[in-house]
């Protein structure tokens, strides 16, 4: 049998089989995170957030020309690239596998293999690869447009690439290999960094092909790649650009040269040195200074799609992050540097300060040359008094609640201060076992659910399906909800068999080969540990972080395809090698990747949900004609961005991001007319935000402007908080400093302009000013809080101002001014009227939509279905509105549009959650408005449902610990949340407030169902 012929014929069957699958699975519009973002970059070549994805841009706007350069089928077309990219990741896995699976069982090279042999070694690879394949978050990635699945395709073809080398290290001019992978290296820089990290492994294939191995030649090894990792990292990535800007501001600041100059001299220069480089080393013979240069010069090459960020950027698309123009700002781009940075080796504990120290200039891009708009400063993590080695328990702030759960997960004391051992604990239990290994059983175990885990034990945790084993780590699992157990898709049970299988194969590979077991080894810390230890992530993320660690899930799946072969040698003692050879393969196959996809794949199909489409449509069509529209999170963004930029879906709204307005470079853009919506004043100059220029305004009170009268805010922002003539600016230690001298503003309302654009309405009490109170405990203003009380005092109102949420409009004192429209809420000026019944009631029955989820077979996660709960949330305040105007048949008729709508298996009203029990809440305000409206129906649904679930809530929280009756249990659960003395067990402990909560929602609707029966 030809093997090279059947190895190839086999991995493009299962190439088709990844691909098919995934293609079948692929979200239907854009998803939720940065998904609108990236397709929204894709459809129109704009750019996306740093570092950037120019080439993933570029990518997907070939794939959206093959699918017909149609807005409607764009986000299809840069899914299936995804889906495609992720297939062909599984073709070079299975063509990784069966490379490593040959030579631990072929006995000579000179000697042909055997039918048993191809055998074995092809079902090394299809159990592996497929096994892959169906994995949790390989899966995830690989059915939305995000960069993660065409990162992954990158990784697995330099990792195939050097084993192709390796097999043809002997042959004249194998080392082009080795320069190929440096070139897909450069150009996947344009996607994402993940596949530096494959060079230590590269490396040591290197040393192992052409070296005698020895214990010290290894380790020297192994620190060549970790320094070629940090070169590649630091130097070329970053240090090229960061030249090359100077060089540019060099030329354009004292020669008068126009922009670029310096950039491309510099780049010009750096070819010459190359091509210098190359011809010295062939003189001399020096055969490995020629390679490293041919492998940088490549790796440079590869690495020019970033020029095409500069040039999109200069035609200022609608999407324009960081304003990537000039050199200068590509620099900054690259750095992340509007993320900041974190300490990784040295630094401090908790909250504590850390001083910035200056690091050069800020330069800022002007209309001739580059000016100077303030310092760059850089973290100094020495200068704070807790400062050590290893520090992993640090954050900028305890916003999130984070120094709780640091003491938690390390077992620190109140009022006792960390020491190293803490922060090795904490690393251990949390980044490690939390943040790592949690997510690694989930593609290898089994899945609990979908809950967002936060370290109890009902939450997102793996799940084996192993009874004992999850029973003793995690309380009875027999007793959870059934809305989070069998009633949740995500509850996946693969009995721990794909780990069981990979361990087998670590131990096989470990004992046939140590030399590869060493590479995989590496590939598999690399992509995995070694990114645990430099994100240092902190408690409390904002979403699960599975995803950055799928290239060590990848690297584990090369030992899921080798455990194969050591189940073929157990069978051996029982059948023929032939038979055994079979027996393995379908066994693994049925116990591995079959088992995963029949568990996984209704959790992982997506292929008829719209809701990140539809919540943005919502959100745009409850905005009226011309309207502004404040945004405040990723997701409610990025899906905004998707359906104006690509589906074209209200273009005449202007959406703009909160967390962005802190930057020069999106004010910028705010000046500018984008898609149908027309530019705006934000009262302060360009010059006047340039670089870090009133990024921060502090409270000093200031004679004339006392807190017991409400001052101009037009007046106070131009000539105070501005101050053009340095006479408002208070002195620090730093240097001085803009101040703002009141906490009380006021803003003159144009009636005549109110009334004309239909901001207000000819019966509304509209008032002569808007008063705003700023939060008084607050000593300073942000920048991004300054450009939303700028836009406000600068419109007039002759034009709508909308916003997401109202959340952050209490702290600006806006809250009382707006009346929602939906799912908007629109600034009004008068005060009284919440919510406007009539537009809201139409909105919802003519535009409103809900992203199929009256399809029983749709699948929403936990973020999906907190977003379908904003929709519910708003019909049930709505009702509640036309309720209380006396216009009950138009309540009951929003009630049966959300309830034909949605479809209980895919969006049950009752449902176990996190964050104090807000799913069933929401249900429970829901059903408020059904009891009101009189819409019993939907109401005995409603109620059958909530109630069920609670009821299962309290029988779970109970189980947790020792027995005792539902009084006794209120009791110490009241007891606990008043910090009284009680029995709670410690997984009962962390359940206080959802017990509690659940306790009066079961109260608050049992007596809601009394009193209406008493009505009636």
């Amino acid at each position: 049998m030809d093997f090279k012929k059947i190895n190839n014929w086999t991995g493009w069957i299962v190439t088709l089989i990844a691909c098919t699958v995934y293609v079948m699975t692929i979200e239907a519009t854009g998803s939720f995170w940065d998904c609108g973002e990236f397709i929204s970059s894709a459809y129109k070549l704009q750019i996306p957030h740093p570092p950037g994805a120019p080439m993933f841009v570029l990518m997907g706007r070939v794939f959206i020309i093959l699918f017909g350069d149609n807005p409607l089928t764009a986000a299809k077309a840069v899914n299936t690239m995804s889906a495609l990219a992720s297939g062909f990741t599984v073709l070079f896995l299975f063509w990784t596998i069966t490379h490593f699976a040959k030579r631990m069982v072929e006995t000579s090279k000179e000697v042909a293999l055997t039918t048993q042999q191809i055998i074995l070694i092809m079902g090394a690879g299809i159990v592996g690869a497929l096994g892959y394949t169906f994995s949790d978050t390989a899966w995830y990635s690989a059915v939305e447009g995000e960069v993660y699945a065409l990162s992954s395709f990158f990784t697995a073809l330099v990792f195939w690439a050097i084993l192709k080398w390796e097999h043809k290290a002997d042959e004249p001019g194998a080392d082009k290999w080795i320069i190929f992978i440096f070139y897909i290296m450069g150009v996947s820089i344009g996607v994402h960094l993940l596949n530096l990290l494959t060079i230590p492994a590269i490396v040591m294939v290197y040393y192992f092909r052409q070296y005698k191995p020895s214990l010290v030649g290894g380790l020297v090894a192994f620190l060549i790649g970790v320094v070629i990792t940090g070169f590649v990292q630091v130097f070329l990535i970053q240090y090229t650009i960061k030249w090359a800007g100077a060089f540019d501001v060099n030329f354009v600041n004292s020669m008068g040269l126009p922009f670029f100059t310096g950039f491309i001299f510099f780049f010009v220069l750096v070819a010459i040195i190359l091509a210098l480089g190359i011809r010295y080393a062939d003189k001399k013979g020096k055969y490995f200074l020629k390679l490293g240069i041919w492998c940088t010069a490549f790796f440079l090459l590869g690495y020019t799609s970033y020029l095409t960020t500069m040039v999109r950027s200069n035609a200022d698309p609608s999407v324009d992050m960081y304003n990537v123009d000039n050199p200068v700002t590509l620099m900054g781009y690259l750095g992340r540097e509007q993320y900041g940075d974190w300490p990784i080796l040295f630094g401090p504990d908790y909250v504590d300060k850390v001083e910035n120290v200056e690091n050069g200039d800020q330069y800022v891009k002007a209309k001739t040359t580059y000016e100077i708009a303030g310092k760059n400063y850089k973290r100094d993590w020495s200068s704070a008094p807790s400062a050590h080695l290893f520090p992993r328990m640090w954050d900028s702030d305890n916003d999130r609640g984070q120094m709780d759960s640091f003491k938690a997960f390390a077992g620190v004391e109140d009022g006792t201060p960390p020491t190293l051992r803490d922060n090795i604990k904490y690393f251990t239990n949390y980044q490690f076992g939390f943040m790592y290994l949690r997510y690694f059983l989930w593609n290898f175990a089994g899945k609990q659910n979908d809950l967002q885990g936060f370290g109890n034990v009902r939450d997102g945790n793996f799940s084996t399906g192993i009874s004992f084993i999850d029973n003793f780590i995690f309380g009875d699992q027999s007793k959870l909800p059934d809305s989070i157990k069998n009633q949740n898709k995500a509850h996946n049970s693969l009995f721990m068999l794909p780990f069981l299988l990979g361990i087998l194969g670590f131990i096989y590979q470990y004992q046939k080969n140590k030399k590869d077991f060493i590479v995989t080894g590496l590939l598999f810390f690399f992509t995995g540990i070694a990114i645990v230890i430099y994100l240092n992530q902190q408690s409390l993320q904002p979403r699960e972080r599975d995803y950055a660690y799928v290239g060590s899930f990848y690297a584990f799946a090369i030992w899921i395809g080798l455990g194969v072969l050591q189940v073929a040698i157990w069978l051996e003692k029982f059948l023929s090698k032939k038979i055994a050879a079979i027996a393995a393969t379908v066994i693994t196959f049925l116990a591995v990747p079959a088992l995963m996809a029949q568990q996984e794949w209704d959790d992982h199909d997506r292929s008829q949900k719209t809701l990140p489409r539809d919540l943005a449509r919502n959100y745009l069509e409850s905005c009226p004609p011309n309207a502004i529209l404040f945004s405040f999170g990723d997701n409610d963004t990025y899906p905004l961005w998707y359906a104006q930029e690509v589906e074209g879906i209200r273009p005449d709204v202007r959406v703009v991001v909160n967390s962005l307005l802190g930057s020069d470079w999106y004010m910028k853009e705010l000046r500018y007319k984008v898609n149908k919506s027309d530019k705006f004043d934000l009262i302060f100059t360009e010059d006047q935000v340039m670089g870090s220029k009133l990024n921060v305004a502090y409270y000093n009170a200031v004679p004339g402007f006392g807190e017991a009268n409400y001052h101009d805010l037009d007046s106070v922002f131009r000539n105070v908080i501005a101050d053009p003539l340095g006479k408002y600016q208070a002195s620090t230690q730093e240097g001085p400093v803009n101040i703002f001298p009141t906490h009380k503003f006021k803003v003159p309302v144009n009636k005549a302009n109110a009334l004309a654009s239909g901001i207000a309405k000819p019966t509304d009490n509209v008032v002569d000013e808007l008063l705003i109170d700023f939060n008084p405990n607050r000593q300073y203003l942000l920048k991004n809080e300054m450009a939303i009380y700028a836009i406000i005092a600068t419109s007039q109102f002759k034009r709508p101002i909308c916003f997401t949420s109202t959340q952050e409009l209490k702290e600006m004192g806006l809250d009382k001014y707006v009346r929602q429209t939906g799912m908007s809420y629109q600034l009004v000026p008068t005060i009284g009227q919440s919510i406007d019944a009539d537009v809201s009631y139409k909105n919802i029955m003519t535009k409103f939509t809900f992203g199929n989820a009256k399809n029983p077979n749709v699948y929403y996660d936990e973020e999906n279905r907190r977003h379908l709960n904003s929709i519910r949330l708003t019909i049930a305040q709505v009702a509640q509105a036309l309720v209380s105007e006396g216009k009950l048949d138009s309540a009951r008729q929003i009630i049966r549009k959300l309830d034909s709508e949605t479809n209980e298996k895919s969006f049950p009203y009752g449902m176990t959650s996190n964050r104090g029990n807000q799913h069933n809440y929401f249900s429970y305000i829901f059903l408020q408005s059904c009891y009101a409206s009189g819409e019993m129906n939907v109401a005995k649904k409603v109620s059958s449902s909530v109630l069920k679930d609670l009821n299962q809530a309290i029988a779970y929280y109970k189980s947790l610990g020792d027995p005792m009756s539902e009084d006794q249990f209120m009791q110490n659960i009241e007891n606990a949340y008043q910090s009284k003395p009680n029995s709670l067990s410690n997984k009962q402990i962390v359940f206080v407030q959802d017990a509690l909560t659940t306790y009066q929602l079961i109260a608050a609707i049992e007596k809601m169902s009394q009193d209406f029966a008493a009505k009636k």
